[in-house]
């Protein structure tokens, strides 16, 4: 583990996550939170140092954890990078018949890889939506959740803990596709990661939200509707099908190339994109 918060280079691995779904820019491009962590990580006086601060982000939308150890991991680990995060297995555990010990086996496979690789490993327990679905398969979600952090104590990553944080369990910090972060969600992911890795705090990012309306039944039952129109059941369509939403997607930002923050006059948009990660 790293103990000089000197980092130059940032790699990113995982899934819509950390693609940044659903923080939707004017430009249509996802921003996301290891996006926000690069941006606060190459303003740091060090950042400009030699070749500056570098950043690369592997990660696609619907891959599982077999697809990111095989497919992300050994690029990622050639980098040779300051800082890497590896967030995955969430679209496993998600899924009818799911072997969580599989999952764990490739979630340990990738971090015997990277581990050695790189300065800092930071390893995520995942936020999730709190609602039935969550309810239903949180005992695969603990399954794995703990597997991470004895993972975490073996190679000495370091563990952020987004599921134990009331505020991101909050329905009002995910998108209508219920399965990803808003922008206010990703800001506070990004911020949980940079306090992680013990740098000051620029905010409480598990400060909780003013106490909800309740939208009325009429309400409820038309964002159901629109949900499972435009979500629930195009997903349930690719898994039928054998696709996902990452099919021949590329990488979000494959190599590690100097980081060239957007211009500050850049509006960004509170709109998300109707669209399913999975």
């Amino acid at each position: 583990m790293r103990n000089d918060l000197t980092y130059t280079s940032f790699v990113a691995v995982g899934d819509s996550f950390t693609e940044g779904m659903s923080d939707l820019l004017p430009d249509g491009d996802y921003r996301g939170w290891a996006d926000l962590l690069a941006a606060r990580l190459a303003a740091l006086p060090h950042a400009a140092d030699g070749d500056g601060f570098r950043y690369a982000n592997l990660a696609v939308r619907g891959k599982l954890i077999r697809q990111i150890a095989e497919s992300q991991v050994d690029a990622a680990a050639a980098m040779d990078a300051d800082l890497v995060t590896l967030v995955g297995g969430l679209n496993d555990v998600l899924r009818p018949g799911c072997d969580v010990d599989a999952v764990c086996g490739h979630l340990e496979s990738a971090v015997r890889r990277l581990a050695p690789s790189c300065g800092q490993l930071v390893l995520m327990r995942s936020p999730a939506r709190r609602g039935p679905v969550a309810t239903r398969f949180l005992p695969r979600m603990e399954q794995l959740f703990a597997f991470i952090d004895e993972l975490a104590a073996e190679h000495g990553a370091i563990v952020v803990d987004l599921y134990g944080a009331e505020v991101l369990g909050d329905p009002r910090m995910w998108a209508d596709d219920r399965l990803h972060l808003t922008a206010e969600g990703h800001e506070r992911v990004a911020e949980a990661v940079w306090q992680a890795l013990g740098l000051p705090a620029q905010s409480d990012w598990t400060l909780l939200l003013p106490p909800a309306v309740r939208p009325g039944w009429a309400a409820r039952r038309g964002a159901d509707l629109r949900f499972t129109r435009r979500h629930l059941l195009p997903w349930i369509g690719r898994r039928l099908t054998g696709r996902s939403s990452g099919d021949g997607r590329p990488a979000k930002r494959p190599e590690l190339l100097p980081y060239l923050p957007r211009p500050a006059s850049e509006p960004e948009s509170e709109s998300v994109r109707h669209e399913v990660g999975g």
